[in-house]
């Protein structure tokens, strides 16, 4: 009994291309594994910029000898009598796996006693059939007839007899079954260790999505039947209030069913890939002659390994994350909660979907109403969905804004800093003192309570170097002195005791560089001082 014909994974027969629907005319290996005929391959090169060709065109890829067996067979399994490829006469009864022709019985004798060919390999057509399995010899391009047994090393080419006598003459070149087990084990190692891996977490992937495609389904349709069961002891408005629920409603299961369908779409074809990849690999070792692994190692190899590398690969905490798990997922009836009004009829129940609400919002920090000058100042903002629990994640536009009140040109840069977990940590550093009104905005937004207000102290500055006991002594006996220090001295003015009368300084320290003024004393005549350093 003979085997069916040769088919892929999709059902695809593997001896007809999938371009123009017939059986392959000299295949040609892509770089991607796929095979076309040469000629179909030449009518869709302006339409395959992500395809790399050589630039011999499509006539410079590797053949694909594969495809010539599965087409031979096909020919033997399914077709009819086949009549005799020298006399065009006879019903072909044998086939010469050397020249590649069916026999009748008549030109099978010829063939056999000329001296040419009767080494040739002729096997019964019949047996061929009931054997299921052809292998075509791989024969070389520049002498027809020579079969493809040596492998010339520094080439990385099979070659025939003559061409390793004549063009690889001075080459190391060994048989191809030698040469076929180093080569053979480095596709095995990308298939086994890495590709089978990948396939495997790539369908698992995809079974996650499509299991969560249904079930998102399934909630959204039994959320449905809640909002219509709570929605049916209302008047018009309720329905009203209904029927928006429902829009609510459609438009999350879109923009995650879209979200999902991305998702599959990218695992789909990363698994199309690796599936097409690793099936070709593995149809390659398990079928292909040496020669044939041989010829198509190097592209192979070369698809391997930018399948291994670059395949779309999520981490399985990323696919459909929500949407399958047991407490429901992101979407959420809360029937219970306000929802305003519809028609002037106070409504409840909201579709909840984990959405940011400024009004919830909250601020934690002493820096969020008193400040000092030249001091930095922070607080905490954490950002709250419309049920009040704090958000997972961050990302939100937030705005912070410090405007002094008298001086509104005044303004504090702020920094803001996401935590990525629903908080920013908010800083600042005014450099004037006074009454500042703090924003804080969310998605354009006021947080509840914004804008705040802050009040700036000023900040006391110690005195620095020696000081004198009053200003009017310092400056010589000027009656309109002033001190130049903006800063105060501790205890106050108490008199520096020489008489002074209508005391025209400031009634503090007049400075000049020191941190204390115990020391400080004054000689006669007045309006003379004597300083000492401290």
């Amino acid at each position: 009994m003979s085997e069916p014909e040769p088919t892929d994974a999709a059902g695809q027969s593997r001896a007809v291309c999938t371009a123009c629907g017939r059986l392959y005319r000299d295949p040609r290996l892509l770089p991607c594994l796929h095979t076309f005929c040469c000629d179909c391959i030449g009518r869709l090169e302006p339409f395959s910029a992500p395809v790399e060709l050589p630039p011999a065109g499509p006539a410079g890829l590797s053949s694909d000898h594969l495809a010539l067996d599965d087409v031979l067979q096909e020919t033997l399994v399914t077709r009819g009598p086949l009549s005799c490829d020298l006399c065009g006469e006879g019903g072909a009864e044998s086939r010469c796996e050397v020249c590649c022709v069916q026999l009748c019985a008549f030109c099978c004798q010829a063939h056999r006693r000329q001296k040419r060919t009767a080494a040739h390999s002729v096997q019964c057509l019949a047996e061929l059939r009931s054997r299921g399995r052809l292998r075509r010899p791989v024969l070389c391009t520049l002498h027809p007839g020579q079969e493809l047994r040596l492998f010339c090393q520094p080439c990385d080419l099979p070659v025939c007899l003559e061409c390793a006598a004549a063009l690889h003459r001075d080459h190391r070149c060994c048989p191809a079954r030698d040469a076929v087990d180093r080569h053979g084990g480095r596709i095995r190692e990308l298939v086994a260790g890495r590709l089978h891996p990948l396939r495997e977490r790539l369908e698992e992937s995809l079974q996650k999505v499509e299991l969560s495609q249904e079930a998102l389904q399934t909630r959204v349709d039994a959320t449905a039947n809640e909002v219509r069961a709570f929605a049916r002891g209302y008047a018009s408005a309720v329905e009203a209030h209904c029927l928006s629920l429902l829009r609510r409603l459609e438009e999350l299961r879109v923009q995650r069913r879209n979200q999902l369908h991305l998702q599959g779409a990218q695992l789909k074809q990363a698994l199309s890939d690796v599936r097409g990849g690793v099936e070709f690999a593995e149809r390659l070792l398990s079928r292909g002659s040496d020669a044939e692994i041989l010829s198509a190692k190097g592209v192979t190899l070369r698809r391997l390994s930018a399948l291994a590398e670059d395949s779309y690969d999520p981490h399985p905490a990323t696919v459909a994350p929500d949407d399958i798990a047991a407490s429901g997922g992101s979407i959420r009836f809360a029937p219970a909660e306000p929802a305003g009004e519809v028609d002037g009829y106070p409504v409840v129940g909201v579709i909840s979907a984990k959405t940011l609400d400024p009004a919830r919002c909250t601020v934690d920090g002493e820096g969020l109403q008193r400040g000092s000058e030249g001091q930095r100042g922070h607080f905490t903002l954490v950002c709250r969905d419309s049920a009040g629990e704090q958000m997972a994640r961050g990302g939100e536009h937030v705005l912070v804004s410090v405007v002094h009140k008298d001086k509104k040109h005044c303004t504090v840069e702020a920094t803001v800093v996401d935590n990525d977990d629903g908080s920013y940590g908010v800083s600042y550093t005014p450099e004037e003192p006074g009454s500042y009104s703090l924003w804080v905005c969310v998605k354009a937004q006021h947080i509840k309570g914004s804008p705040f207000a802050l009040t700036v102290e000023k900040k006391l500055r110690r005195h620095g170097g020696t000081f004198h006991c009053c200003s009017f002594c310092s400056s010589g006996g000027a009656k309109d002195a002033r001190c130049g220090c903006p800063g105060t001295m501790p205890g106050g003015f108490k008199g520096c005791g020489h008489g002074h009368r209508g005391h025209p300084g400031k009634p503090h320290w007049s400075c000049c560089g020191s941190t204390a003024a115990e020391r400080a004393e004054c000689l006669p005549p007045r309006g003379r001082l004597r300083t000492v350093e401290l």
